[in-house]
């Protein structure tokens, strides 16, 4: 579903009630790459400016599944108030920076869904950071690897989104690797719906699937992830720290699958946030479900109105060509090869 029209006049209200001081909202902006919420920036007429989350249907590109949705599943998509809430209150409790809240909504006093108001961090997220300067970046990379060590080092009573288990709810399913084996399977299938390769190699990538996962020794320990960390949802505030954004995914599981999402995305700076003592069986597993992920999600995105359909097209040719020399060439670096393109996108 494409997102309708948010005007300037609709939002007024909640800026002034979350900035006040007299101030008039001046300019309404929306902010590309959201697929499941809108992101606004909201500029007053003093130049202040913040940030809108808009939890509403018409804001969510993504189309319905035949799996549908489940809080007691790790992987269904994160989405919701709550959700941010949750995720936000646990990794301030664990000294990460993230955005300042100025107005929650959840009685829809001032727009008809729910919204949040937070700080904005106007200038380049990280990555460009990096990218452009990383002899300057250097001090905010070091944070961010503090930061994440905290997050790892954190140990939860059970795994599954932070909302649910900080809530008292459980998951489903027995183990991480469990749940992780049977998002990779419904990837697959998605993934084999969509494309006439997949489909070819569907048996064998399967096969593949429960192999690594029978390699797996059991473990219980979970970490709080993030789950889609690249550097493009991590900002930089005005003294250089990094300020974790795009959070209501965050759930507790094993730090595994955060790395196996690093490599992905960071390429040659992987080693600046990589750690000893991961478990390499682990990795391998969550490597090829994530590329059926990043294969099967940007297929899906295709049949709907998203516009960067190009991106999306991209994302899922080279995910799919990963996935594929698993059963090619196991031997091949593909297995563990990396791509900033793995993922697409704010929130």
């Amino acid at each position: 579903m494409a997102p309708r029209t948010v005007t300037r006049d609709q939002l007024a209200g909640a800026a002034r009630a979350a900035l006040g001081g007299g101030r008039r909202l001046k300019e309404l902006d929306r902010l590309a790459g959201g697929t499941r919420k809108g992101v606004y920036r909201l500029t007053m007429d003093d130049a202040t400016t913040a940030i809108a989350y808009l939890w509403e249907a018409s804001e969510n590109y993504w189309p319905e599944t035949q799996w549908g949705e489940d809080d007691a599943d790790p992987f269904t998509p994160g989405y919701g108030l709550d959700l941010f809430e949750a995720a936000r209150t646990r990794l301030d409790a664990l000294g990460l920076r993230v955005p300042e809240l100025y107005l929650v909504d959840r009685d829809r006093t001032h727009y008809p869904a729910d919204i949040a108001i937070l700080e904005d961090f106007p200038g380049e997220d990280l990555m460009d950071f990096l990218a452009r300067d990383p002899r300057a970046a250097e001090p905010t990379m070091a944070r961010l690897a503090d930061g994440l060590e905290a997050m790892r080092s954190y140990r939860a009573p059970a795994y599954g989104s932070v909302a649910l288990v900080d809530g008292g709810g459980r998951s489903r399913g027995t183990s991480c690797e469990a749940v992780a084996l049977e998002f990779g399977l419904r990837c697959l299938v998605d993934a084999a719906a969509r494309d006439p390769r997949a489909e070819s190699a569907r048996d064998q990538l399967e096969e593949r699937l429960h192999m690594l996962a029978a390699s797996v020794r059991p473990r219980a320990e979970y970490s709080v992830v993030h789950g889609e960390l690249g550097l493009d949802h991590v900002m930089v505030d005005r003294k250089g720290r990094p300020v974790i954004i795009d959070i209501e995914d965050l759930m507790y599981f094993d730090v595994e699958w955060e790395h196996v999402f690093f490599r992905i995305r960071l390429h040659g700076d992987y080693p600046r946030v990589a750690v000893d003592g991961l478990d390499e069986d682990r990795l391998a597993l969550y490597m090829l479900i994530q590329r059926l992920s990043l294969t099967a999600g940007p297929l899906r995105l295709l049949e709907s109105d998203f516009p960067r359909k190009d991106f999306m097209r991209d994302i899922a040719e080279h995910n799919l060509s990963e996935a594929l020399a698993w059963i090619t060439d196991p031997t091949s670096p593909a297995r563990t090869a990396c791509c900033a393109r793995g993922c697409w996108t704010r929130g």
